[in-house]
């Protein structure tokens, strides 16, 4: 596997543990090596693992958490770093995200994400849904 075809699973696992409210995937997906950071679309930033994760804990606990798509991700690899930019597509609207991998021995985890409303229309192609896979 490609590393950037790494990365854009490492991406999608994220969008999974999210649609699917799996916390230990969730938390598993975070960096322990690696300090960490988060933007949640309205919130005040979150540094550190034992802030960031708890976040993530608290929105899939939460039954009126929205449901995400992700759409139209690009990874872009720096060495041991990699970008990911993709569109979160919910029914109260559309985030762009950016998400941040650090390769580790384990595979890449996540060092940072941060969601924030797009104000103008985005057009997607349609995309059907396969169980067990983001869009």
């Amino acid at each position: 596997m490609s590393q950037e075809a790494a990365v854009l699973f490492a991406n999608e696992a994220f969008y999974l543990a999210f649609a699917t409210r799996d916390v230990k995937s969730m938390n598993e997906l975070w960096s322990e090596k690696s300090s960490v950071t988060c933007v949640h679309p309205g919130w005040r930033p979150l540094i550190g693992r034992e802030d960031v994760v708890e976040s993530w804990l608290t929105l899939l606990g939460n039954p009126a958490a929205p449901h995400v798509e992700f759409r139209d991700a690009r990874a872009f690899i720096y060495g041991q770093t990699a970008t990911v930019l993709c569109f979160e597509v919910m029914r109260e609207g559309i985030l762009v995200a950016t998400n941040i991998f650090v390769h580790e021995e384990t595979g890449w985890r996540m060092v940072h994400h941060h969601a924030t409303p797009v104000a103008e229309q985005i057009e997607f192609e349609e995309q059907t849904s396969q169980p067990g896979r983001m869009m």
